[in-house]
């Protein structure tokens, strides 16, 4: 008897280059995000006198602060500005994540509810 169709059991050579595309995006994906996870994002607030610095893990890595916001009678304008700075520093490190995955998502926004 003759074999119909052709398909010996192994993966058809247009699936098989999607997997081996499919696996070199994914650690090209890693690689991304490593190196984005040893970056650092630094903002600042109060006109520089808060200048917080948080790592691409997003952990608050540095708090600098100037000799003259340190008024023992305004510690919540203090605290504000601490806030904003992180924030900011925080939102940094998120907008250079986004723009890393984007390469790779190419615009779809979220490849099936993965969180990219």
């Amino acid at each position: 008897m003759a074999k119909r169709g052709g398909y010996q059991g192994g993966m058809p050579g247009n699936m098989g280059n999607l997997m081996k595309q499919a696996q070199k995006m994914q650690k090209q994906m890693e690689e991304s995000q490593k190196a984005l996870e040893e970056k650092e994002f630094t903002a600042a607030a109060g006109g520089g006198a808060v200048e917080v610095t948080v790592s691409g893990k997003r952990e608050v890595l540095k708090v600098k602060l100037s000799e003259e916001v340190v008024d023992p009678d305004d510690i919540e304008m203090l605290e504000d500005l601490i806030v904003a700075a992180t924030n900011e520093a925080l939102r940094k490190a998120e907008e250079e994540a986004a723009a890393a995955m984007s390469k790779f998502t190419g615009g779809m926004g979220g490849l099936g509810g993965l969180g990219f």
